[in-house]
């Protein structure tokens, strides 16, 4: 695209803005933030007051991969990421958090994130 942003993505980065004016993270409830490529989902638990990154999981985590099998679609592969995520946060002791989906729609890969994270324990 020679260095050009397609409309899509600029659509969605106009959203992520309008977004993050609204919410924010902190050290008592912290910023899940997710983002997802084309291939891959990360998700990350972000303390804005202090501008840290408490924790985070992605598709690419040794413990996910050796989860994933051949035949699982990438929204099964985002509830184990989100399973995982929600499994690290409350062993830190975190139960809250606020969810910033970076100008995603909330469907798919994401929501499977979401939910899996609930399940697992985060209360958002």
């Amino acid at each position: 695209m020679s260095g050009k942003k397609s409309i899509r993505e600029q659509k969605r980065l106009r959203r992520k803005k309008a977004i993050r004016q609204i919410i924010s993270g902190s050290a008592e409830r912290p910023r899940l933030v997710v983002f997802r490529s084309n291939r891959h989902i990360f998700a990350q638990l972000v303390d804005d007051g202090a501008g840290k990154v408490l924790t985070g999981v992605s598709s690419l985590n040794a413990d996910v991969v050796k989860s994933v099998k051949k035949d699982m679609t990438k929204s099964d592969v985002s509830k184990l990421v989100g399973t995982a995520l929600g499994e690290k946060a409350v062993a830190e002791g975190i139960k809250e958090v606020v969810f910033d989906r970076n100008g995603f729609v909330y469907h798919g890969r994401v929501q499977a994130l979401a939910d899996a994270a609930r399940e697992a324990g985060l209360e958002f």
